[in-house]
């Protein structure tokens, strides 16, 4: 009898979405990282010309159609300084396929990949998925990627490490001094560092850099229009790194998914290419929203690192917070789903309106009394 492979079985579903499908209809959520902003008007309006045009009705290019890979160049010339060739990229169905690339192309059955703990859920799964072994690398107190822990971690089997600046689920942000850290370890150590960068546009306090600023060969950056177009539904990422790694990463992607959806990626080029006062406008909204939270969970008493971007804050919670928080309809993520040592803290997410923020906060506040 057919049952079921040993790497799905070693999988479950995420622990966000269990949290989320426990709540009820009503319940304030502060558990998915769901941008509350419409996409941009101009790369609605560009998937729709497309469409019309029938642009949209056949295969494009595996690698993508080359306008939104040179906006993706253009976009990293921008943004980091460096020339990445349009030939070097690859159109994904979102960041979570990008990751997915990476991790196949580059894991062998048994070798380890260090992943943040905690860190996003996606990195422990899809190493698992291909045949590795994740190896947790706890963060520093204040919840930043400590380049040390990663490099002490290393061993021959290891294949990869993932870094992730600014952080889901913790908001934080990696000094440029660490970044040119990471860059080293993978230099020096010939393992590849996958840097997952789809929360760059949005950095509170400090600035956002990339490994692959310091480290060609040993680089790939995963990232996407999801968070900083509110583009999630798009279903639009991208993926960039040396030519031969685009090529062992494409040979993935061309059976698995064969292109990215061809009305997204005019929608997405349209985003990248057009005016980025959306993403401005974004980014100031989640400060403000920031700056709530973190006041509201201090008045609370709640403990928690100040996030420097992303969208997502991590307080250390009593022992029954968040089944409190959900029993009082408001939805937060406990934080051991990202990983054993995020174990004491809950996730909560303020990509959603300041009314709601408020209210959710009063509650949080009367859950951690009630708990204590």
């Amino acid at each position: 009898m057919t049952t079921f492979s040993d790497r799905v079985e070693r999988i479950s579903i995420s622990g966000i979405r269990e949290v989320f499908e426990a709540a009820g209809a009503d319940a304030i959520n502060l558990g998915l990282g769901q941008p509350d902003f419409p996409t941009p008007e101009h790369a609605r309006r560009a998937a729709i010309d497309a469409i019309e045009a029938g642009d949209t009705d056949a295969y494009t290019g595996n690698k993508g159609i080359e306008a939104l890979r040179e906006a993706i160049a253009d976009k990293h010339a921008r943004d980091q300084g460096i020339e990445v060739a349009p030939g070097d990229v690859i159109a994904t169905a979102g960041g979570s396929e990008a990751l997915h690339l990476a991790m196949e192309a580059h894991v062998d059955a048994g070798q380890e990949v260090l992943i943040p703990d905690p860190g996003f859920v996606a990195y422990d799964a899809l190493t698992k998925l291909a045949g590795g072994e994740p190896v947790p690398v706890p963060l520093r107190e204040d919840l930043t990627i400590d380049p040390a822990a990663i490099e002490a971690a290393i061993t021959d089997d290891t294949a990869a490490f993932v870094v992730n600046s600014p952080g889901n689920p913790t908001g934080t942000v990696s000094s440029e001094e660490d970044v040119r850290e990471f860059a080293r370890i993978a230099r020096e150590h010939d393992v590849l560092c996958i840097s997952d960068e789809v929360y760059e546009h949005f950095v509170f306090d400090g600035e956002h850099r990339s490994p692959i600023e310091f480290e060609r060969d040993n680089v790939v950056v995963v990232n996407a229009a999801s968070k900083a177009y509110s583009m999630t539904g798009w279903r639009l990422g991208w993926v960039t790194g040396a030519s031969d790694r685009i090529e062992r990463m494409l040979r993935v992607h061309q059976y698995v998914q064969a292109c990215a959806s061809a009305p997204a990626q005019y929608a997405a080029e349209a985003a990248l290419s057009g005016p980025q006062g959306v993403v401005d406008e974004m980014r100031a909204a989640y400060e403000r929203r920031r700056d709530l939270v973190v006041d509201g969970l201090a008045d609370a008493g709640l403990e928690c690192p100040t996030p420097q971007g992303a969208f997502y804050a991590m307080p250390r919670v009593p022992e029954g917070f968040v089944d409190e928080c959900i029993e009082r309809g408001v939805v937060v993520v406990p934080g051991e789903a990202f990983g054993e040592h995020g174990a004491g803290h809950a996730r909560i997410s303020y990509a959603t309106g300041e009314d709601d923020l408020a209210a959710a906060l009063d509650i949080m506040a009367e859950a951690a009394e009630v708990v204590r």
